[in-house]
């Protein structure tokens, strides 16, 4: 048996994300199944090392997932020549210093997205691994979304036909902290942190876009700050001074119109708490986290206007589920294993930092929109 043994140091992992969905869900995960299969005679086993800046959460994290390896010493561990990769969960800000010395020790680089605070950093991440020659990527893991997956399955089948608009519907009610406990950071609704809906979902929004319905060509865009107190882990009451909510409009290549509502001031009544209605010549299909669902253009009710009297259609009962017909492992999980083969096999991986830059570049369009009222182009990079 070849095993190809690839040493990662992950820092950044003792928050929410980094823990659940890269530590655990992917990591973890990929070494319980005994690695990423190539063969009967070939794998590839993930040893991951940690890092961060508070020794206890650190400590604590490795001993309960049986003793890892751990520091807080960034410096020391890049120049540690058993591990290839330098993973980055940390917060925005703390990013592009971090990848800079990574590249600059020789280490192959995935992170998580924004890739940077400004689009002038995340391309000069990009011209610095691509000058040292080193592999990279960033997380785009909407991509492997079930239900993401069975939508982009009706696109490649031609489902729809000729598609004409899609609108995606993101979020839900984050307690302010007063009452009740917040479920995101408190990082995320201050500027000076990297905080704010716009830089966080256009990322997500620039990937998912430009893959399903084509290149982005414009935007328009509006932000809010429509709750501007807050309180913090302590309880302690702050001014959010970062966007909780954006409505954006994108324009793409084939001429399709997309809508994005992203809120975190928002009560969810739809299927769940990301849904993207996709409507065609042909059909229609709405697509959540895990689940879609279409109607085709022969068994699409004919609705009267008339507010007067009851409707005697059950709108949600003409929609079918799209079947599940494979088995959907976890979206984090699913790039990790392409990422690995990248490095150890030097398979295609088009997630790049470039790719990683155009979110970035789209988070300051919005911005632009935003600030100046008005539609602004996206340029090619």
């Amino acid at each position: 048996m070849t095993t190809h043994r690839i040493g990662i140091l992950m820092n950044g992992v003792t928050g929410r994300m980094g823990t659940n969905q890269h530590l655990v869900r992917s990591i973890l995960a990929i070494r319980a199944q005994g690695g990423v299969k190539i063969s009967d005679h070939e794998t590839i086993l993930p040893e991951p090392f940690l890092l961060g800046r508070n020794a206890d959460k650190l400590k604590q994290l490795a001993e309960a997932h049986g003793g890892l390896p751990w520091s807080t010493d960034l410096a020391a561990a890049l120049q540690n020549p058993d591990y290839s990769v330098y993973f980055d969960a940390q917060t925005t800000p703390l990013r592009f210093a971090a990848v800079q010395q990574a590249i600059a020790a020789g280490k192959h680089i995935y992170c998580e997205k924004p890739s940077a605070e400004t689009l002038r950093d995340a391309l000069e991440m990009w011209r610095l691994a691509e000058a040292a020659g080193v592999k990279h990527g960033v997380v785009q893991d909407k991509l492997w979304l079930p239900g993401l997956r069975k939508l982009r399955r009706l696109i490649d089948a031609g489902f729809f036909g000729r598609i004409l608009s899609a609108r995606g519907e993101f979020g839900y009610w984050v307690f302010t902290g007063e009452h009740q406990p917040a479920q995101r950071p408190s990082w995320n609704y201050r500027k000076s942190e990297g905080g704010g809906i716009i830089v966080d979902m256009m990322a997500h929004w620039r990937y998912l876009v430009d893959n399903l319905f084509g290149p982005i060509r414009s935007l328009t865009c509006v932000g809010a700050i429509h709750i501007p107190r807050r309180w913090d882990e302590a309880g302690q009451p702050y001014s959010s001074d970062a966007e909780d909510a954006c409505y954006a409009t994108f324009l793409t290549e084939p001429g399709i119109v997309v809508h994005f509502n992203s809120s975190w001031c928002v009560r969810v009544r739809r299927d769940d708490l990301l849904t993207v209605q996709v409507d065609g010549m042909n059909g229609s299909a709405v697509a959540g986290l895990r689940e879609c669902w279409t109607q085709p253009d022969s068994a699409t009710p004919r609705p009267v206007w008339n507010p007067d009297v009851d409707s005697s259609i059950r709108y949600f009962d003409g929609w079918q589920p799209v079947t599940t017909n494979q088995a959907y492992d976890n979206a984090f999980k699913a790039q990790w294993e392409l990422y690995l083969r990248h490095v150890a096999l030097g398979e295609p991986f088009p997630w790049t930092l470039k790719e990683g830059a155009k979110g970035v570049q789209l988070a300051e369009l919005a911005h632009q929109s935003w600030n100046e009222k008005k539609w602004v182009e996206v340029e090619e990079l």
